[in-house]
């Protein structure tokens, strides 16, 4: 397994931490904020299962455009190796 060379941006972290301290934000919004922020360290990359959920949220015209925001983030720091 190769290691993820990608790291959350500042803008997404302020984002993603302001969507974890909302009482008002979704159960989605903040397992994708979670793991957005946990990503801001380098030796960490997105769970399989965290893709998958991202991916569904991108394919949702449901979702709100800083949800989707969050999902890309995290799809873009998955590895991309089978596991």
């Amino acid at each position: 397994m190769s290691k993820n060379s990608k790291a959350t941006s500042k803008n997404i972290a302020t984002l993603a931490s302001e969507k974890l301290k909302n009482p008002n934000a979704s159960k989605i919004q903040k397992q994708l904020a979670g793991s957005a922020l946990s990503q801001r360290d380098r030796n960490k990359e997105t769970s399989e299962k965290m893709d998958e959920i991202a991916a569904k949220v991108l394919q949702s015209q449901k979702y709100s455009d800083e949800t989707k925001t969050l999902a890309a983030t995290v799809l873009s720091q998955a590895n991309g190796e089978e596991k």
